[in-house]
C-alpha cells in the first residue's frame, strides 16, 4: 500500500511540474516572432539591446548633469550602490539569449551609460568576465552625459571603424542643442559584413506630440546614414537597435526612419519591424498606466530576411526578454519591469526596461558522405 501512495505521490509531482512547463512555455512564446521552421541545421548567435537604466559611477564630472548620482546627492549613489548596480545588470546579460546559445549577447547595443568606466566594470564582473567582453563607445554632448556602446564578444565580431552621428535638436541662444549620438559600427559578424547602429532618441517630456519632432531628427540623422551605405550596396545588413521612445508604428520609426513590420507590402529599401506583431499580441519591453510599449527595437534590413537574404547569417527570432527576477512580483506595479529606482529610492533592481534580442541562424554545411 506504502508502494502505492509513492508512485501516485511521484505522479502527482510529474503532472504538476508538466503543466508549469506547459505554462512557462506559452508565456514565453508571447513575446516571439519566428519565421517558419527551415529543414536544415544551423547554428545561431544572439543580437541583443539593453538599456541599463542610469548607469553612471560615483564621480563628479562637472562637465555633465550628474549630481544625484553622486554619494552626496539626492539618491545617496554610494559605492555599495554602485557595485551592487553593475553586479545586476551582469547578472542580466549573463542570462540574455542563453537558452538558445550558451554564449548569450555575441553584440550587444547598452544606452543610458555615463562613460567607459562603467562599461570597463560591468564586463570585468565575475558573471560575463569568461566571455572576453570588449566595447564601441565614444562620449556624446548630451548634457546628462549619458552614452550609447556596443558590446561585443570577439570570437563572434570584428569591428572594422567607428563613428558618432551627431543628433542636434535645435539651437537656443545661437547655441546648438544635442542629444546622444547615434553609434555607427562597421565589423564582421560570423563572416558577414554587417552595419550596426546604437540609437537612444530623445525621451516623450513634455509630451509625446510635442516631442515628437525631436525623434523624427534622430530618426531621420540614421535614415540618411543608411541610405549612404545602401546607394554603395544595395543588399548591405543593416541592423539599428535602441531605446526609440517611440512604439513601432509611431511616425519617427515607421516613416522617419522608413520601417514596416508587414513583409508583403514592404517597400524595397524599408526595414523589417518585427517588433510591431509583438506589440499587437499585448507584449512589450515598458508599461506606463498599465499600457505596454516597445521602445527597445531591433530592426533590420531585408537582406536578413529569409529566403532571400544575403551571406551566411538570417534572422531567425525575436524575443523580448524577461526573466522571473527581472519583474515586480507585488503591488501597484505588478508585472513590470523591476527598476533599479524609485524617484530617489533605490530599489535594487535592474532596470526600467526589457531586454530584447534577435536569434540569428547560420546554416551547417552537410559534409559528404
Amino acid at each position: 500500500m506504502r508502494n502505492i501512495f509513492k508512485v501516485l505521490n511521484q505522479l502527482f509531482v510529474l503532472t504538476i511540474f508538466a503543466t508549469l512547463l506547459t505554462s512557462c512555455k506559452a508565456t514565453i512564446q508571447k513575446d516571439v516572432t519566428s519565421f517558419k521552421p527551415m529543414p536544415q541545421r544551423h547554428h545561431s548567435c544572439i543580437a541583443a539591446f539593453y538599456n541599463f537604466e542610469n548607469f553612471y559611477d560615483t564621480i563628479n564630472n562637472p562637465i555633465i548633469d550628474d549630481e544625484e548620482f553622486l554619494p552626496s546627492g539626492a539618491k545617496h549613489y554610494s559605492s555599495a550602490i554602485y557595485q551592487k548596480k553593475v553586479s545586476n545588470l551582469a547578472s542580466v546579460v549573463q542570462k540574455i539569449g542563453t537558452e538558445i546559445n550558451n554564449d548569450g549577447p555575441a553584440i550587444l547595443g547598452a544606452v543610458e551609460i555615463e562613460n567607459d568606466t562603467v562599461l570597463n566594470d560591468l564586463i570585468k564582473h565575475p558573471l560575463i568576465k569568461n566571455r572576453g567582453y570588449l566595447f564601441v563607445h565614444e562620449n556624446s554632448k548630451d548634457k546628462r552625459g549619458i552614452d550609447v556602446a556596443l558590446l561585443y564578444q570577439p570570437k563572434y565580431f570584428k569591428p572594422i571603424l567607428h563613428r558618432s552621428l551627431e543628433v542636434v535638436l535645435a539651437q537656443r541662444n545661437k547655441e546648438p542643442v544635442f542629444t546622444r549620438d547615434i553609434l555607427y559600427v562597421k565589423g564582421v559578424l560570423l563572416g558577414d559584413t554587417v552595419h550596426v547602429y546604437v540609437n537612444h532618441w530623445p525621451s516623450r517630456r513634455g509630451g509625446q506630440k510635442r516631442s515628437t519632432e525631436s525623434r523624427s531628427k534622430a530618426a531621420k540623422v540614421c535614415r540618411s546614414h543608411i541610405n549612404t551605405i545602401l546607394a554603395e550596396n544595395p543588399s548591405a545588413k543593416i541592423m539599428v537597435m535602441g531605446d526609440l521612445n517611440d512604439n513601432p508604428s509611431d511616425y519617427s520609426v515607421s516613416h522617419a526612419l522608413q520601417s514596416s513590420g508587414g513583409l508583403k507590402m514592404i517597400k524595397k529599401s524599408d526595414l523589417y519591424n518585427p517588433w510591431v506583431e509583438i506589440l499587437a499580441k499585448g507584449s512589450g519591453t515598458l508599461a506606463n498606466r498599465d499600457a505596454w510599449g516597445i521602445f527597445d527595437q531591433i530592426l533590420v534590413s531585408q537582406s536578413w530576411i529569409p529566403p532571400r537574404h544575403t551571406g551566411r547569417l538570417f534572422l531567425g527570432s525575436s524575443h523580448v526578454y524577461k526573466a522571473f527576477f527581472m519583474i515586480e512580483q507585488q503591488g501597484r506595479y505588478k508585472g513590470y519591469p523591476l527598476r533599479t529606482w524609485d524617484g530617489n529610492q533605490f530599489r535594487d533592481g535592474f532596470s526600467d526596461h526589457f531586454p530584447t534580442f534577435l536569434v540569428l541562424l547560420e546554416k551547417i554545411e552537410e559534409k559528404m558522405q
